[in-house]
């Protein structure tokens, strides 16, 4: 049995991700800013609830008879008892022998052009874990990309924007909640403050708050990365569910710096054009917000397919709203950071298209990446004071270049460590080079015609420029045939 890895991965990421918010937020409460304070703890505890209604819908608690489980997910400690409940299970599966087992049937990849079906027997400790790892998965996302991915936005805002770092912990260790950083730093080697708390130099006090900050950030860039991962797992083995699906650890590792490069740059791009136009940044956002959230809805409604019924049984039509009202919220926020690889499709009863779409994959990393560019540079044209240390051309080409290295990795993923490669219709390669021939056919018809356009206008313009000499040549020639005519 598969040691339950996926669901040690998220409960870490969760229990450490919403302890260092929650640090946060009580450092942000102490130094008076409660702005920062409200919009910590709002990014923090609103994930937290929805990642324990998930693990309540998935496993039907709602419909059994377990009040501990349901007051444990009350309390906000659903993940930690699943992840207790889960190791038991994992535990006692090789004690125990299972006297009722259920037969699945998968099929191998092609090999040699061929395909075997193969039969496989899954106890119901199996089962469970399974269901497990499937809820967990889900959760994860959610925590990355309705939590995790706004709560890195706020704190690289607030580190970037500030003319002073954090407020309120210089406020609470400092005394002096208006002094800029770098002014801090200048002075700091020299200059103790002797009533500061922990008496400690203000160079030290800096580097600690650094620390604290960017080590929550780091936190919140794995989970969302994590959340992006379990996405393209999920997204694989839903498409390709008839299949034996395993993923090698170079996949992962690909998938990783894909998804880590893709992320950072969007979130950097995000924030340095909010530090400059912090009105128009709400318009970027509702745009991109809404054009992910309404797409599956009207291609829904263009299709007059019937609301669909069968999600779940137990669900009323109300209730079905709600559940794909959510799913959608979370398609946009995914695809608000980075590429969904899925495609929402509300009258599919998986919800999930299967079929593989090269042509929305190549819109939407060229759409994102002119917009990431139109950010930068509207960012570039009205920096303000803050950004007179760095060096904005270089900072855009890097960011640019960081976006490009994404893709690439991308492109090497479906290339060579997709582990359904075997069923694509064409590679990216074969795929590039049926482009590349495409334009190269292009270039070489315009160029044929434009010689063909030349070769027809010089006749005409010989013609244009010499009327008179045509004129007189042939007069002398129709003379000439009237005397022979009359002389015969």
């Amino acid at each position: 049995m598969k040691f339950p890895g996926s669901v040690l991965a998220s409960v870490f990421l969760f229990v450490a991700e919403t302890t260092a918010a929650l640090y946060l937020s009580s450092t942000y409460r102490s130094g008076g800013d409660g702005m920062w304070q409200a919009l910590t703890l709002l990014f923090s505890l609103l994930p937290c609830a929805l990642v324990q209604l998930t693990l309540l819908f998935v496993h039907r608690d709602f419909s059994r008879d377990r009040p501990l489980v349901l007051l444990l997910h009350l309390l906000q400690l659903g993940p930690l008892f699943r992840c207790f409940e889960v190791f038991c299970i994992y535990c006692q599966s090789s004690h125990i022998e299972e006297p009722y087992v259920s037969i699945t049937k998968k099929r191998q990849m092609p090999k040699n052009g061929f395909s075997e079906e193969i039969e496989k027997e899954v106890g119901q400790a199996e089962g469970k874990l399974f269901t497990h790892r499937s809820a967990f998965s889900r959760a994860s996302v959610i925590q990355a990309f309705l939590g995790s991915a706004p709560q890195l936005t706020l704190q690289l805002y607030i580190s970037t924007l500030q003319q002073h770092i954090t407020i309120g912990r210089f406020s609470c260790l400092v005394g002096k909640a208006s002094v800029h950083p770098l002014t801090l730093m200048y002075k700091a080697a020299a200059v103790s403050e002797p009533d500061t708390p922990s008496r400690l130099p203000r160079i030290q006090i800096l580097v600690k708050c650094l620390i604290e900050q960017g080590f929550f950030m780091v936190l919140s860039l794995l989970s969302i990365v994590y959340g992006a991962l379990r996405c393209n797992i999920l997204a694989i083995k839903i498409k390709y569910d008839e299949y034996d699906v395993k993923v090698k650890p170079l996949a992962y590792v690909c998938i990783f710096l894909w998804r880590s490069f893709e992320i950072a740059t969007r979130v950097i791009v995000l924030v340095l054009f909010t530090s400059v136009l912090k009105a128009w940044v709400v318009m970027v956002v509702l745009i991109n917000f809404f054009s992910f959230f309404l797409y599956p809805w009207i291609l829904f409604w263009c299709s007059g397919s019937p609301f669909p019924e069968n999600i779940e049984k137990a669900l009323s039509r109300v209730g079905t709203t709600i559940v794909l009202c959510f799913l959608t919220l979370l398609y946009a926020g995914i695809n608000m950071f980075c590429w969904s690889a899925v495609q929402l499709k509300i009258n599919n009863p998986d919800l999930i298209s299967k079929s593989q779409n090269w042509y929305r994959l190549l819109v939407y990393y060229m759409l994102r990446f002119i917009e990431n560019a139109f950010l930068l540079l509207m960012w570039y044209l009205y920096k303000t004071d803050i950004y007179m240390y760095v060096c904005a051309p270089l900072l855009i080409l890097q960011l640019l270049i960081g976006y490009c290295t994404a893709i690439l990795f991308m492109l090497v993923f479906y290339q060579f460590f997709h582990p359904c490669k075997k069923l694509f219709s064409s590679s990216v390669s074969e795929s590039f080079q049926e482009w590349v021939k495409c334009v190269c056919c292009d270039c070489r018809q315009k160029k044929a015609h434009e010689s063909v356009g030349k070769t027809d206008l010089r006749p005409t313009e010989d013609r244009d420029e010499t009327p008179s000499s045509s004129k007189i040549s042939s007069v002398p020639s129709q003379i000439l045939n009237a005397d022979e005519l009359c002389s015969a």
